[in-house]
């Protein structure tokens, strides 16, 4: 092999597997880049805080936009709930794949020589059985061009091993759901920080993807910012295509009343402590068709208003500053 360090473009979540790629890698002499992907439903802050820790450089893409385009249909189904984990995946790899063959950039020299993950063959059993990885390697375009470091003993010769970029005695033979030999190595390279293994995809969230599935389907123009909205508080279809939030607590109430959409309407009770609710109107509804039974659900959870016979004033501002009476 080369003197000359070869160049390693990694899908990198911030996650234990991931940081142990890196180190592999590293000890293999790599000098690794992590790429990172941020969308409504999961963001890049455990993987900047990682790349932080580990000293290298890290890529970090906004897919938003296509992404959610692919939730409408993916190719490949679901997982469990509204994950279209295989199609996001291979999705990922063909971003790599142009990342990686884009013009080196300044002072790098060359192109990434390896796109790499820190996947496991067996660890999911949806998303990361031996036919799901060959499948996304497929979509993305990669057939063996991705480098798996910990389960790469167990997997199809890379191209990258046959050129002699590494070496399959620099990798690994993980697999399964057992996370001991991933804490076992974590202690061997020191690693005494990491995040939790779940919780990374809201779209593996089943209340989450409850909502997002009622907003897609009545909705067809729904966009990323529509599902930003469904992450806070108690959801309300109302209407043709609009909905509200409801905030559950004071918490989630004052992060209603910090959204930055320009598009939404926030509304409150004037006269008893109550919720916050977050309003997104959508065309043909308009917000004095849809607010009387919004405001209802308001009162139903307010303090000493259940019972209240009379007119509440509600205060409505964000898109509108103004007062409704019910």
């Amino acid at each position: 092999m080369s003197s000359k360090k070869t160049k390693v473009l990694l899908l990198f979540s911030g996650g234990l597997d991931s940081i142990l790629a890196a180190k592999i890698l590293q000890n293999a002499g790599c000098e690794v880049t992590a790429l990172t992907f941020e969308t409504p439903f999961f963001n890049a802050e455990k993987a900047r805080e990682a790349a932080k820790n580990l000293g290298i450089e890290i890529i970090v893409k906004d897919i938003s936009q296509i992404h959610f385009k692919l939730l409408r249909d993916p190719p490949h189904g679901f997982g469990k709930n509204m994950n279209p984990c295989i199609d996001c995946h291979g999705l990922m790899f063909s971003l790599a794949k142009k990342i990686a063959a884009e013009k080196p950039r300044v002072n790098s020299g060359v192109n990434f020589e390896i796109i790499a993950s820190g996947e496991v063959l067996g660890q999911r059993p949806f998303s990361q059985n031996r036919n799901a990885l060959q499948l996304v390697e497929k979509i993305s375009g990669l057939k063996n061009k991705i480098l798996r470091p910990l389960s790469a003993k167990l997997l199809p010769e890379t191209s990258y091993e046959k050129d002699g970029l590494i070496t399959r005695e620099q990798l690994l033979d993980f697999s399964g759901r057992n996370r001991k030999p991933q804490l076992a190595l974590a202690a061997k390279f020191g690693i005494r920080e990491f995040p939790a293994p779940a919780g990374g995809c809201l779209l593996t969230d089943p209340g989450f993807s409850a909502r997002l599935e009622i907003l897609l389907a009545r909705d067809s123009a729904a966009a990323p910012a529509d599902a930003e909205l469904l992450k806070i508080g108690r959801f309300l279809p109302v209407g043709e295509r609009s909905f509200a939030m409801i905030g559950r607590n004071f918490s989630e109430n004052e992060k209603l009343q910090s959204s930055k959409n320009p598009e939404i309407y926030l509304a409150q009770m004037r006269e008893f402590v109550g919720p916050t609710a977050l309003i997104r109107i959508k065309k043909p509804d308009s917000f004095e068709k849809v607010f009387p039974e919004i405001a209802k659900k308001i009162q139903s959870y307010g303090r000493d208003s259940k019972e209240f016979s009379g007119k509440i004033t509600f205060e409505i501002w964000g898109k509108i500053s103004a007062t409704r009476e019910i």
